[in-house]
Order: C-alpha cells, then structure tokens, then sequence
C-alpha cells in the first residue's frame, strides 16, 4: 500500500512513513493510492479493527504483530463491545464512543495509533517530537497514548481558556517527563495554523523529526473507519450516521467507510454556531467566520482540514489544482466548488444541521427526561440534527464524549452533575504542568526545539 500527498508535490510514501510524518512535505495530506474494498469483519471489534487496518497498512507491519497492538489497545476499555450502541428511540440509536481511557472517541484511534508509534520506532531506533493542535479532546488522547513511549516527546497545543476543564486537566496533569501541554493564547484555528507553519519549516521539521497525531495524520482516520463498519453492520438496512464535527475527520472516515462497502445511507453533519460545514452542505457556502466560544468546544472551529481529502478527490486526484484551491481558501476566507461536483460528492452524500447552545441545552435535557440517558454537549447537537432530519429509516447518532467531560453545561440542562469515572475520580486534585504561549510561530517553535531529545 502507497500513499499520495493531496497537494501532488510530495514522494509516495509507505505506511510505516506515513505514519511517523503526519503531514506531507509539501503540506498536503496522505491518502491511499487507491481505495481498498472494506474487507470482511471479525468476531469482536478487534479482530475487525485488524482486518479494516491490514488493508490500509500492507507489508509494513506484520499481521500478527497488528492484531496484538490492536488487542492491547482495546483492552484499554471499559466496554468489551468497545464501541457499543444504545438504543434510544424507534429509529434513533446511540454509538458510544467515548468508553476509552480519556472518555472521548479520539481514543479508538489513538490508543492503537501509539503503539504503532512505538513500534516502529523500537524498529527503527528512531525517536521523533510529536506537534499538534487540539480544539479538547484529541490533546488528551494522544498525550494518554504516548505518555509511556519511551521514543516520543509530545508538545500539544490548545487555546487557552476554551477547553473544558476536564478536557484541560486531562492533558495538563499527566505526571512525564515527554509530555508538554501548551495553552495558546487563540483559537483552535491559530493552534492548527502553527502545527501546520512548524511542518513547513524544514529545518526544524529535521532537526526535531517532527510528526503528527491529529487528524491530519492518516492513520486517524483509518482506525475511526472501523466503528463506522461495525455498526452499519450490526442494523439491518442501510443506516444513516448523524456527526458531531468541526475538523471534518470523523465524517471523512463515515465517506471512506460508505465508499468501500460499508452499508451506509447517508452521512448527516451536526454543527454548533460555528456552522462553515453546514452552510457548505446546505447552501454551498464555504467562508470563514469568527470562531465563537460554544458548549461544544471540539467543534469550535472554522478552517476543517481534513475536508482537503475529500477536495482531492473531487479534484479526480489533481494535486496541484487542490492546492491552488486552498491558497485561495487561505487568502480570501472563500472556496468555491463547481455546481456539478457539489451535486455529484455533497449533497448526494450529505447533509447538515445546525444547533445552537440553547438548542444543545434543550436537547440534553429532553433526551434526559425521556431515557433517563445523561448526554455531553457535542452528542446532543448530533440527536437534536438527527431528530430535526427528515431521514427515513435508522440513525445512528456517533456520542463523542462521556458527559463527565463537560460537566457544567450537563448540569445546566439537567440539575445533575455527571461524575467521571473511578480512573478519573482525583482529576480536579492533582496539580497541573502548563507552558502558556503567544500564538507566534517563532515562540512556539522555540519551545519545541527546547523540550526535543531527538538527537540527544
């Protein structure tokens, strides 16, 4: 299996290469030369897992040795389905995805992305500095996964005072020396933009071996591909899933599982006010806005990188046409798309909804006095979209994230306050470690080159 940049000006790669560079050398994205049939599933989620991921990683890890990084990762979780789903309403299902050690679906990625981190560089005898931007829950998770690899320092960056706290705690009180939490002054797009500025820099993108562990990082999305062919399989029919997302991530890998066998109808996006996806779906209108601070604080965000994946393939593959489309993206806030390729690749695939921090209350609060279910914020802008949807036939409403998450604005809607869990239950007492910075490249590419034991 090869892989291509999004933006055409950079070498086919392995996996194994992939994995360790995150972004391309010319600032696209990795994708697939082409896309593999979704292979047959497992007895359990596991063995899918390492079936759907075989195909994507070829000869460059053993399929033995994958099946027990995967197993060892899923072991991770409370739920032995791992990823299970509830039932909620006649049409309405639930997928639970937040059962992993930091409580949000970031973490059925990256529990395996890490051990496949650390696998590789035990074979290569490589060490790398992990960089990357986190709107709440991908900084926990990546930190939770790498925090023991012996080969990894990590730097996460995040926008100061627009997380959670427990989203903040979960990165900021992890007790090792590789692990560095930075609170940005900015938004979740100024965090995204220096990553993307560092990886740029070659000189320091060498010297440090930078790598990635968001989404921008294929191996992301291939692991999110698997609960998305788990549970289209397990309801008769071909579901519909409803989406929480800003970074477009998750959905993208709902459209890879749709478009490589998994029997899904139709891909339903759910957005808080800062809606740029669904004005793009609804009404083809894909412009920049302010970032507002809102309830759901992993979709606050206006710049959806992962969104340049599927351009790609609008562009049938044409690299330098898809980058010339995001300069222009970058200089004027605007992407414009052709009416033909809009009908041809959205609107016949998706549709979007937006909800509002009123609507997001309102709704946590139904859900609760009708199941007796507690929901977080980003799920229930997913349940309020797919009730508002005129959709037939089964939803699959994605949970992102355990309802402990965001504690206050449950509370707010209910007059119950969710408890984390008994891993989790000192999270508010341990003391915290943050390095709070300006958002200027330079500051921050300082501090990277400062914490880097790569060549140490």
């Amino acid at each position: 299996m090869k892989y291509v940049s999004t933006r055409g000006g950079a070498p086919e790669l392995g996996f194994a290469d992939v994995l360790l560079s995150g972004l391309a050398s010319d600032g696209g994205l990795y994708v697939p030369t082409e896309w593999p049939e979704l292979p047959p599933l497992g007895d359990d989620y596991a063995a899918t897992a390492t079936s759907i991921m075989s195909a994507y990683i070829g000869n460059d890890i053993p399929h033995q040795v994958l099946a027990e990084l995967v197993r060892d990762a899923y072991a991770t979780f409370r739920h032995p389905a791992v990823a299970p789903l509830v039932q909620i309403d006649d049409d309405l299902w639930i997928q639970e995805l937040f059962h992993g050690p930091t409580l949000a679906f970031k973490d059925l990625a990256l529990q395996v992305v890490g051990r496949l981190f650390d696998h590789v560089l035990a074979e290569r005898s490589e060490r790398v500095t992990i960089v990357g931007a986190t709107s709440g829950d991908t900084g926990s998770a990546a930190i939770d996964a790498v925090k023991g690899c012996d080969n990894v320092d990590i730097v996460i960056l995040y926008p100061h005072g627009r997380t959670s706290e427990v989203q903040r705690r979960q990165m900021t009180t992890v007790n090792s020396p590789n692990v560095h939490a930075v609170a940005i002054d900015g938004t979740f797009d100024d965090c995204q933009d220096l990553v993307k500025a560092m990886f740029a820099d070659e000189q320091l993108r060498e010297d440090c071996n930078l790598s990635a562990v968001n989404s921008i990082n294929w191996a992301r999305v291939m692991a999110q591909i698997v609960y998305y062919a788990t549970a289209s399989q397990s309801l008769a029919g071909s579901p519909t899933f409803c989406v929480p997302t800003g970074n477009f991530g998750n959905v993208l890998a709902g459209w890879i599982a749709r478009s490589t066998g998994a029997p899904i109808d139709h891909l339903l996006i759910a957005s808080n006010a800062n809606d740029i996806l669904s004005r793009f779906v609804n009404d083809r209108d894909m412009s920049t806005a302010d970032v507002v601070p809102t309830l759901s604080p992993s979709m606050d965000i206006q710049v959806s990188s992962n969104f340049e994946r599927l351009l790609f393939e609008m562009n049938g593959r044409d690299g330098g046409l898809t980058a010339e489309q995001l300069q222009r993206f970058r200089a004027t806030g605007t992407l414009q798309v052709e009416e033909g390729e809009f009908a041809e690749w959205i609107s016949s695939t998706f549709t979007a909804e937006r909800v509002d921090d009123d609507q997001t209350l309102s709704e946590i609060g139904r859900v609760y006095r009708e199941t007796g279910m507690l929901i977080d914020p980003h799920t229930a802008t997913g349940t309020a979209a797919a009730r508002r949807s005129d959709r037939s036939g089964a939803v699959i409403c994605l949970a992102t994230a355990h309802p402990a998450k965001f504690p206050d604005a449950v509370e707010r809607a209910t007059r119950i306050r969710p408890e984390l869990p008994p891993a989790l239950g000192d999270l508010m007492e341990r003391p915290e470690q943050i390095t709070r910075l300006a958002a200027d490249l330079a500051d921050v590419s300082a501090f990277v080159r400062q914490i880097s034991r790569v060549g140490r």
